[in-house]
């Protein structure tokens, strides 16, 4: 059974929301794109959006730490 990649989207927008969320990380523009979603052709895209200086400081410190294990 394949999963419907427009459902697959929407869970993987959540389960990062809730990921970064957990670390204290708010992406005040994460969502899906509207524009790649609406596509007859493709996969649809998750989109960051934007965020400021604190915000991608606090991510970057996540994914070294990460990267560290």
């Amino acid at each position: 059974m394949h999963n419907d990649p427009h459902d697959e989207v929407h869970a993987s927008v959540e389960e990062l929301r809730t990921a970064l969320k957990d670390h204290g990380i708010t992406l005040p523009s994460l969502g899906v794109d509207l524009p790649g979603f609406a596509a007859v052709y493709g996969v649809p895209l998750v989109a960051l959006g934007n965020c400021n200086a604190t915000t991608a400081r606090a991510l970057t410190e996540v994914l070294r730490k990460a990267a560290a294990r």
